[in-house]
């Protein structure tokens, strides 16, 4: 039987694609269950309503779908020459009519040789309709289509919801530490003092006991409070009581709404270089908070009529180590004679604009032990020599605008210089 010779017709430029498809069974894919608006065509209904109806068109025969084709096919509509590409995911015996020199056919067994990879987790069901493009149609037009409709065919045998029979994979909750019986959460009042009290359970669910004690800041369990615009932070120590039990009186200095981290140092009995990690809770403090906007960088800040003085504005990065060297002079512009207060010559805490995301590093003497802080695989530890000097260790997580509260103890008194930096 001789076939007629017909004119090559562009197939992408028609409006629509619903004319190039047509129904034809299909034995085994994978469920996957259908959304009721998973196709929407309100969008369109009022062009479709203006296009004319689609011409009709017929499956290929069953003789044009074995025709062999060489290597190299011809576009339909500018007559050029390209490569027939033959894709590599198809098994070796998918194709034993020979079928695959269409490109339409070609492309089903692609996606059969997909589904095929599945294996056992994909479900069988009964034989279905589905869609294919008729000859002379586009492929560029629908390539994507099919890629998809294999990709969501796979996920939803391997672990989808399509049935009791289709298998799952149960992830359980991780274990972790956690801060049980914390209170009060309310009615505090500013001014006044609020004895805070929690434990910290295990992963197995028993209370932490104990907690390191040493040389160093690197020590039981501190409490970082601060309020959520920035503007307040408290560094409190805690007493730690038979069965794990912690408490802390806190005043805290002005209404609103506080975030307490509890950062917790256990006991190691492996590795001796600091382990710690933090928790978090809120309270509020009764009364209107008054609020305020955190301010702009200021290289320099007085406390108590001790002026503190960055020697530059810095160029920070989260996550790199960097070092601020600070100038502070007392009354009459003598140096400051800094005392060892709690394991360290100052502690400098970070808090992140927004986020309140917290970030502690220490300046110790020259050759102290467990003083320094390690983020990933970064280290840094501040040093100072002489009075008058500190060079205080920044690393931060991320990037954004951070609060550096430099807490120091000079003269028999707690002294907080508090500054703004960017990271970048």
């Amino acid at each position: 039987m001789r076939r007629k010779e017909k004119t090559p017709v562009r197939g992408d430029e028609r409006a629509g694609l619903e004319d190039e498809l047509v129904a034809v069974t299909q034995r085994h894919i994978a469920r996957v269950a259908a959304h009721a608006q998973a196709i929407s065509k309100e969008g369109d209904s009022t062009v479709e309503a203006q296009q004319p109806p689609p011409r009709e068109r017929h499956a290929p025969h069953r003789e044009e779908i074995a025709e062999p084709r060489g290597p190299v096919e011809v576009h339909d509509a500018g007559r050029l020459r390209r490569p027939l590409v033959r894709a590599a995911v198809r098994s070796t015996h998918a194709d034993a009519r020979g079928d695959d020199d269409r490109e339409a056919v070609r492309k089903e067994l692609e996606v059969d040789a997909l589904r095929r990879r599945a294996g056992n987790c994909a479900r069988r069901v009964h034989r279905r309709a589905r869609l294919i493009a008729r000859t002379g149609a586009d492929g560029r037009r629908y390539r994507h289509l099919v890629e998809a409709i294999a990709l969501v065919g796979v996920l939803a045998g391997c672990g989808g919801s399509g049935g009791s029979s289709a298998p799952t994979i149960a992830v359980q909750p991780a274990h972790r530490y956690e801060v049980t019986g914390f209170g009060p959460t309310s009615g505090i009042q500013a001014g006044k003092p609020a004895l805070l009290s929690f434990t910290i359970a295990q992963p197995n669910g028993e209370p932490l006991t104990r907690y390191k004690h040493g040389s160093g800041p690197h020590n039981g369990v501190d409490l970082v409070i601060v309020r959520s615009d920035d503007s307040h932070v408290l560094y409190e120590d805690t007493d730690i009581h038979a069965h794990g039990h912690i408490t802390q009186p806190v005043v805290f200095p002005a209404p609103g709404r506080y975030r307490i981290v509890i950062d917790a140092y256990p006991q190691q009995t492996g590795p001796t270089s600091p382990f710690n990690f933090q928790l978090f809770e809120w309270v509020t403090v009764g009364g209107k908070p008054d609020l305020h906007p955190v301010p702009p960088f200021s290289r320099t800040t007085v406390v108590d009529g001790y002026r503190f003085t960055l020697d530059a504005k810095p160029r920070l990065r989260a996550i790199e180590p960097a070092f601020l060297t600070f100038d502070v002079t007392g009354p009459g512009g003598k140096p400051a004679a800094f005392s060892l207060w709690r394991g360290a010559l100052a502690h400098a805490i970070f808090i992140r604009k927004g986020s309140l995301d917290y970030f502690h590093t220490h300046v110790c003497p020259p050759g102290a032990t467990n003083c320094g802080t390690k983020l990933g695989g970064a280290s840094v530890t501040g040093v100072t020599s002489k009075p008058g000097k500190l060079k205080v260790g920044v690393l931060v997580p991320a990037p954004g605008t951070w609060r550096l509260f430099l807490l120091t103890y000079i003269d028999g008194k707690e002294r907080v210089a508090p500054f703004t930096l960017a990271v970048r």
